[in-house]
């Protein structure tokens, strides 16, 4: 199939991309099972269920050879001590990598692997953070504004949210005495 190139336009700080074709939208209540504090959580639910983190992408054909470009906003903000994260995934296609550019705020990439592996990358505006083929990953945002990031995958790469829902990450990231601290 031969596309047609095209363009759109992004606020780099705001995180907003024009005429996005798909927005994904996760609020509290849709990160039941992410979180230790499980009451802390219900209660950010019950207090109105505010936005997590939104992801909006120009759609491509999901097929080897394209790429699929987002932005994500992640919302400051804790669940009990736990700072605000996106729920985190490997890729359908486990060969593949994907490359997130912070744009604004700050936090960490945290990344395992099925074998037990776990990293994490600060991320910070004009910071690069590379994930590598097989890693699993999940933004978490340790500021106190929004940690926007654009981000690039093979179009094929697709979504495992399963694997993360049922194992977690061997690490979270918490605020102990106002810094972020792995435990």
């Amino acid at each position: 199939m031969v596309m047609t190139p095209f363009a759109t336009q992004l606020d780099l700080i705001e995180g907003t991309m024009e005429n996005p074709d798909r927005v994904v939208v996760r609020h509290a209540s849709d990160m039941r099972g992410h979180y230790k504090d499980a009451d802390a959580l219900e209660r950010l639910v019950a207090a109105g269920d505010p936005v997590h983190y939104r992801v909006y992408e120009k759609a491509v054909p999901e097929v080897p050879g394209q790429l699929l470009f987002c932005v994500s906003i992640l919302e400051p903000g804790t669940v009990g001590r736990e700072y605000f994260m996106t729920k985190g995934h490997y890729h359908s296609v486990p060969d593949t990598a994907e490359a997130y550019l912070a744009l604004h705020g700050q936090g960490y990439m945290l990344m395992k692997t099925a074998q037990g592996d776990c990293a994490w990358e600060f991320m910070m505006r004009g910071r690069l953070v590379y994930v590598p083929p097989h890693w699993a990953h999940r933004s978490i945002n340790t500021g106190r504004e929004r940690l926007v990031s654009f981000c690039v995958y093979p179009a094929h790469a697709g979504h495992n949210y399963g694997d993360i829902e049922a194992q977690g990450f061997p690490k979270r990231v918490v605020d102990q005495e106002g810094r972020p601290a792995f435990v």
